[in-house]
């Protein structure tokens, strides 16, 4: 009888010392300063990277188009044009590009011309006490979903999810672009199309998987690379925070497994609430023997108590809205809005 409550109070005394680590982890994450890097100007210089897969020689024709309309000079990363089998160059090369880019005083934003693969393998190498010291705007999604959140984590800058510079520059993705970046509107009010066929398609057709608003920061990226930090020193928190989350290529069962994969590795369950993009090329493609995308959605998210929507413009596709990592947002999972509350550049 003794030994049984003594049990019962030993167990009771673990419990609430792992929940008041578990709260202090989460209050120092949610109450952190961040850094905002200053606004991108007309004229600035940029530093162009690939830190990822090799770019073509066309694609990489078209990011230096998009950045001249945008009216900016670029410094192209040594290793910009190299080729290690499937990665821009090899990880020393792609690394010391990074790091030039932050160390070079002429150099106002890091601007990633591709994602592809080969980020995660640099994240223990990076010197980001450098980063800390040089805060400068830093673009790109995708596989760079990796380095947005290691550099968030490790330095508390604020950077942005948004087009990589090979990308399309349709009106509404420039819209978002300088609307967040150059000219920076707060509230900036981001809205799903109320009809998948004013863009490009049904993929783009917005729905709601679980109703209701929520306010916190922001936080998320590629579904493929949120998945492959679970585990690792970089894995982010996702409690009390505004969770956007895109994906390309990957049938339903993928997506399935993916997001079961973050359920139980992290704290996903304890999002504030969740920002589906549009998942392209995320189909089944034998529709006889799988549950579609959507169904797949709901049935892994819908349960969870918070508020979720699908369809926001952002990820593998050309309208693009462009998210400042760490800052203030609100969403209306009915609407199918995100509002940023503040602004992520100075």
């Amino acid at each position: 009888m003794y030994r049984r409550h003594f049990f019962q109070k030993a167990g009771l005394s673990v419990l609430a010392s792992l929940l008041a680590m578990h709260k202090v982890k989460a209050s120092a994450d949610d109450t952190r300063a961040w850094h905002k890097p200053p606004r991108l100007r007309e004229g600035a210089t940029v530093a162009l990277i690939a830190p990822a897969s090799p770019v073509s020689e066309e694609k990489l024709e078209k990011a230096l188009s998009n950045l001249a309309a945008l009216g900016l000079k670029v410094k192209e990363g040594a290793s910009l044009r190299a080729r290690h089998g499937y990665l821009a160059g090899t990880d020393e090369a792609r690394l010391a590009d990074l790091h030039q880019a932050f160390a070079d005083p002429e150099v106002e934003a890091v601007w990633c011309v591709r994602g592809g693969y080969g980020i995660t393998r640099l994240l223990p190498y990076i010197n980001y006490q450098l980063i800390r010291k040089n805060p400068k705007l830093f673009i790109g999604y995708s596989d760079v979903t990796a380095l947005h959140l290691a550099i968030g984590q490790k330095t508390g800058l604020t950077t942005f999810h948004g087009p990589v510079a090979a990308s399309d520059f349709p009106e509404n993705t420039l819209m978002h672009f300088k609307s967040v970046l150059m000219n920076p509107v707060t509230p900036y009010v981001i809205a799903a199309p109320s009809d998948g066929a004013e863009l490009q398609g049904e993929e783009y057709r917005a729905f709601t998987l679980s109703p209701g608003s929520a306010t916190g920061r922001l936080t998320g990226g590629n579904l493929s690379l949120l998945s492959a930090l679970a585990g690792t020193p970089f894995e982010p928190s996702f409690r009390r925070k505004i969770v956007f989350i895109e994906e390309v290529g990957e049938q339903p069962y993928r997506v399935d497994r993916l997001l079961t994969q973050l359920l139980q590795a992290t704290d996903l369950k304890q999002a504030a609430g969740i920002v589906l993009g549009v998942f392209a090329d995320c189909a089944a493609k034998n529709p006889e023997f799988s549950l579609t995308l959507p169904d797949t959605l709901r049935d892994r998210l819908s349960s969870l108590g918070i508020p979720v929507f699908y369809g926001l413009p952002f990820g593998h596709v050309a309208h693009q809205a462009t998210f400042p990592y760490g800052m203030q947002a609100e969403m209306d999972a009915e609407g199918r809005t995100l509002t940023l509350l503040e602004a992520g550049v100075d």
